[in-house]
């Protein structure tokens, strides 16, 4: 029987009220998908820690910044998928479907698309600005979740040590290696 092949890595901050859903979502994986389920706390003050370790992750704490906590993560992992998640997520109900037809393509950097949990014109425009650049330019962001190979990563030169804009960064590093798809999938952020 081989191991699991995903780690899902997740940095967090203050994330108490956002964090148990997506840990929920994660939750129905099927046992042979998620190998190793990490929230890297920057230092919460409102019970994240202990609210991850209830949903089974592992804690590990970190100063903060979401690329340094990343890669904290990342470094305390072992398994050859990398799921990275913000706290604020939330996955589509036939997720764990979607990613395991991912990992058995070539490897290749995937992101979900973008939908934000508010109503209104607004958000529904920014949705689809967001989707015409993933699609033109390959070009998503952090808050569309990104799975990836570990070996991917390494060759991208592993995960920028930035506070903001780490995922820009490693997106333009690996859009130079790789092409950057879509899973086809919501992941509905809080449009905060």
């Amino acid at each position: 029987v081989s191991s699991p092949p995903l780690a899902v890595v997740i940095p967090a901050l203050n994330e108490g009220k956002r964090l148990p859903p997506l840990l929920a979502d994660l939750g129905q994986a099927p046992a042979d998908l998620i190998r190793e389920l990490v929230v890297a706390d920057g230092g919460s003050a409102d019970g994240t820690p202990l609210l991850a370790r209830l949903a089974g992750a592992q804690v590990l704490h970190s100063p903060p910044g979401r690329g340094q906590q990343l890669q904290r993560g990342i470094g305390a992992t072992t398994a050859p998928w990398l799921l990275l998640l913000h706290a604020d997520a939330r996955l589509s109900h036939d997720w764990p479907l979607v990613v395991q037809r991912a990992l058995q393509q070539a490897p290749a950097a995937w992101a979900f698309e973008l939908a934000l949990d508010a109503p209104g014109l607004s958000f529904r425009l920014l949705e689809l600005t967001v989707r015409l650049r993933c699609f033109w330019r390959q070009l998503p962001y952090g808050h569309q979740g990104l799975l990836l190979p570990r070996s991917l990563l390494e060759r991208a030169g592993g995960m920028p040590e930035l506070a903001l804009m780490e995922d820009l960064v490693l997106i333009q590093r690996l859009r130079a290696i790789t092409r950057v798809r879509s899973l086809h999938r919501p992941l509905r952020v809080d449009s905060r």
